[in-house]
């Protein structure tokens, strides 16, 4: 059975409809990594001493919301606008998503956050692509509580957010995504570096080629988005049965 479920969840993910979907997914992603490394590498360029200046935590708070919002919203009917390889392993663990269209979900952000660093990096010849980096204070283990807690808040806001049982989701869905992604950047950014996406402190690692704490923003995400998922979908709200064509719920549409 198990086996047969596998080849049949495969077979949906090759389709024209499932590519789609994954070009979608690297548009958004690349918009979003673009504009949110960007910022930081403006800041630099605008505030030598960025890092202790609270006007840069700023603009990357509000790139945030004005990124993510944008990028959801772009590809919400295409691809459900994930964006962030934990939201698509909160869909992937909530039975929203099959496990093969998710890898392929996570292929398609994971280049193209690669792909977004590389372009800043030849594009802006006088500065590195910065990376996502702990406090001094930080510990490994407190830096991913920090950043499972807000990757929990932004995972529970995009189930809400695609609860059609809410009404339709407009513009206000995507809004509130980057809303709760831009206050968790003022809450913990300092500390954390307030990522919240697996993809984005990939890419930018890749580019520069450091890797250092880099599974904080990987084991972190994955468990809040994880949790998010199944609190969400099992105890407030029971999921409905899942659409057959993106592997969504008719009652979370992403």
């Amino acid at each position: 059975m198990a086996p047969t479920m596998l080849t049949a969840g495969f077979g949906q993910s090759v389709t024209p409809n499932a590519f789609r979907s994954y070009l979608a997914e690297f548009l958004s992603t690349f918009f979003y990594v673009f504009a949110v490394v960007g910022s930081s590498m403006s800041s630099r360029k605008l505030m030598p001493d960025a890092a202790s200046d609270p006007s840069s935590l700023m603009v990357v708070a509000i790139t945030n919301v004005l990124a993510l919002s944008s990028a959801v919203y772009i590809a919400w009917n295409v691809s459900g606008g994930h964006v962030n390889p934990a939201v698509t392993f909160g869909m992937a663990v909530g039975g929203h998503i099959s496990v093969p269209t998710a890898l392929f979900y996570w292929v398609s952000q994971m280049l193209a956050a690669v792909f977004a660093s590389l372009v800043l990096k030849v594009s802006v010849v006088g500065q590195h692509v910065p990376t996502y980096i702990i406090a001094e204070e930080m510990t490994g283990f407190g830096a991913s509580i920090l950043e499972g807690v807000m990757t929990f808040a932004l995972v529970y806001t995009v189930y809400a957010a695609g609860d059609t049982r809410r009404g339709t989701m407009g513009v206000i869905g995507p809004l509130a995504i980057g809303f709760i992604a831009g206050a968790n950047v003022l809450a913990a950014g300092p500390f954390s570096g307030g990522s919240m996406n697996p993809a984005c402190a990939f890419g930018s690692a890749v580019t520069a080629g450091g890797f250092k704490n880099q599974a904080v923003y990987w084991v972190g995400p994955l468990i809040g988005a994880a949790l998010a998922g199944l609190l969400y979908d099992n105890v407030v709200f029971p999921s409905q049965a899942p659409d057959s064509i993106r592997g969504v719920t008719e009652g979370t549409g992403v």
